[in-house]
Formats: C-alpha cells, structure tokens, sequence
C-alpha cells in the first residue's frame, strides 16, 4: 500500500514506516501531522479523485533542519559589478506512521 501526498506545493510518493524530507511546517517535533492524500493505493484498487477526500496520511514529526548551502556568486562583466550569496532551504522530516482509507 501506498499513497501520494501533497505538502509544500509538491507531491511524495509514501509508505508507512518511509522517512522523508519536505518543505518547513508549522508543527512541533515528535507531534503528529496529518497531510491530504492525491492518490492512494492498495492491493486491490486505486483511490483518485473525490473518494480520495477521506484518505489520510498520518506522520511524525521528527525534526527540523536546513539543508545543505547553495553559494550563488553573480557578476556583469567589465562593470565590476560582484554578488554573491548564500541560501539554505529550511526542512522538516517526517516519518509516515499511518495511511488511513475511507
């Protein structure tokens, strides 16, 4: 069984028990989130679309973090212009608990 979920304006492919990375909630850790499920799938059928408005997917929390720097170095040729810049895109993982149907 699998579901896809919707966070952060992208969409993950989830089991129970998978631990995963996405973009920075507003949730405390070892507290538990609930995220909407896209898409669920057993063994049997496929859940899509309205039916799938009940589906849930429950996950903990496990930490909070920032990932790895990214170094953003800009320039305009013969003016002597320099820029650079560094950024480091917040996260929290989460760890899929439950994927609960109907």
């Amino acid at each position: 069984m699998y579901a896809i979920v919707k966070t952060g304006g992208k969409q993950y492919k989830v089991t129970e028990g998978l631990i995963f990375e996405t973009e920075l909630l507003d949730a405390q850790p070892e507290s538990t989130v609930e995220l909407p499920a896209v898409l669920v799938a057993t063994d049997d059928k496929v859940i899509v679309g309205k039916a799938c408005d009940k589906c849930k997917v429950v996950a903990t929390v496990l930490q909070h973090g920032k990932g790895k720097k990214l170094n953003i170095f800009t320039y305009k040729a013969k003016k002597n212009v320099r820029k650079r810049q560094g950024h480091r895109q917040p996260f929290t993982k989460l760890k899929v608990t439950a994927i609960k149907v109907g």
